[in-house]
């Protein structure tokens, strides 16, 4: 995204990035956990002091960004992950 506005210095603002596309912790966890073929994932309770003040559901609104002519495609979280986690272990 930053090579992109770099070439493209006409657009200005503030613009969502991502897929467009909630995905969870869960997705995460679950991604490492397909990469490494074993693992499992083990919750623990919300931290009392954070209930209210944390935003569980984001989701990119992509508007803006492909109005401004940005068409780049973003990652899923299972394809992203994959991809760092071959590049960690390299």
């Amino acid at each position: 995204m930053n090579l992109w506005f770099l070439d493209h210095p006409q657009a200005s603002g503030i613009f969502n990035c991502g897929t467009g596309r909630s995905q969870t912790f869960n997705d995460v966890a679950n991604a490492v956990i397909r990469y490494y073929q074993r693992g499992h994932i083990q919750y623990i309770p919300f931290p009392e002091h954070l209930k209210g003040c944390y935003q569980s559901f984001t989701e990119a609104n992509l508007e803006k960004l492909r109005a401004a002519g940005c068409n780049h495609q973003f990652k899923a979280v299972e394809e992203g992950v994959q991809l760092y986690m071959e590049w960690l272990n390299r």
